[in-house]
């Protein structure tokens, strides 16, 4: 199974340089999920393709931050007022990249990105 996965631009770039190797999350997936499309945000607005997810690493934020800061595409202060008041935290460890061709349009796959993530079936 697959999801579709928001993410700003500058951090699309990050993924796609090899900068940002982690996909931080609040909230993970609840069905076994093996590849992340990813819908690339404002002003983009084109889902540009798709990874592959190593592993997700389930830890309290400040461990999270420790294990995944070298490849995290983040500032500290950012990841640690992403993660405020949080208790777990999600790191999708990004696996093989596939950029698509040509960008398709996010009504290939829903109606309106997702706040958090859709499965893709």
């Amino acid at each position: 199974m697959k999801v579709l996965l928001s993410i700003k631009p500058e951090f699309v770039e990050k993924i796609i340089n090899g900068e940002k190797k982690f996909e931080y999350r609040r909230r993970i997936f609840k069905k076994n999920v093996e590849s992340v499309i990813i819908y690339a945000t404002s002003p983009w607005k084109r889902i540009i393709g798709e990874f592959f997810i190593e592993e997700i690493l389930v830890e309290e934020p400040n461990t999270l931050w420790i294990k995944t800061f070298l490849f995290s595409g983040v500032e500290k202060d950012f990841f640690m007022n992403y993660f405020k008041d949080a208790n777990i935290g999600y790191a999708i460890k990004i696996g093989n990249l596939i950029l698509y061709e040509r960008p398709l349009n996010l009504e290939n796959f829903v109606k309106y990105p997702p706040q958090s993530y859709a499965y893709i079936h």
